[in-house]
């Protein structure tokens, strides 16, 4: 394959995983905002551990998304492993989020509730670009091309069978 070609392809990839991982992480900051609005609406909790909550619950939804709808086809060996590095990388992406709002809220005395979506939502913003590139460096890897032939290889040998002449075309 010539390398526009390639280069082409490898792009096309690239954006597809990008649209996939914006429609998991859309539905998974409807869920942050909705679940963190409803836990201020119907508790006293503070901002900063209703927004936890909210975050917590986004990100074990964002979990099943990325695994079984964005990242499908990558490698699934290591189920622990990636489980662990997920957690690990979405605990700093929490991190990064809420210390935004925590700057917001007592930094700055910014807490009334456009606010605190505000911050929230930038908060979400700058750390959705942290997971985006930790997932997909270090959570979700790609199967190396000898392990992915392999894999094809083996989905063929148990196909079917379908017949090889091929029959013609009636008008």
């Amino acid at each position: 394959m010539s390398e526009p070609g390639a280069l082409r392809m490898r792009l096309q990839g690239l954006f597809r995983e990008v649209a996939k991982f914006g429609v998991v992480g859309g539905l998974g900051v409807l869920v942050n905002l909705g679940v963190f609005n409803l836990v201020r609406h119907f508790s006293d909790l503070p901002v900063v551990r209703a927004s936890l909550i909210a975050t917590v619950v986004a990100i074990a939804f964002n979990y099943v998304g990325f695994r079984y709808f964005t990242y499908r086809d990558r490698d699934k060996s290591g189920r622990t492993k990636e489980l662990t590095l997920f957690l690990l990388f979405s605990l700093v992406g929490l991190v990064i989020e809420n210390g935004i709002l925590y700057a917001a809220t007592y930094g700055f005395g910014w807490d009334g509730p456009l606010a605190s979506n505000f911050f929230k939502f930038s908060g979400i913003g700058i750390a959705t670009l942290f997971r985006f590139w930790s997932y997909r460096t270090w959570v979700f890897r790609a199967l190396p091309a000898k392990e992915a032939v392999q894999t094809a290889e083996s989905f063929l040998e148990h196909a079917p069978r379908q017949a090889t002449r091929r029959q013609p075309d009636r008008v």
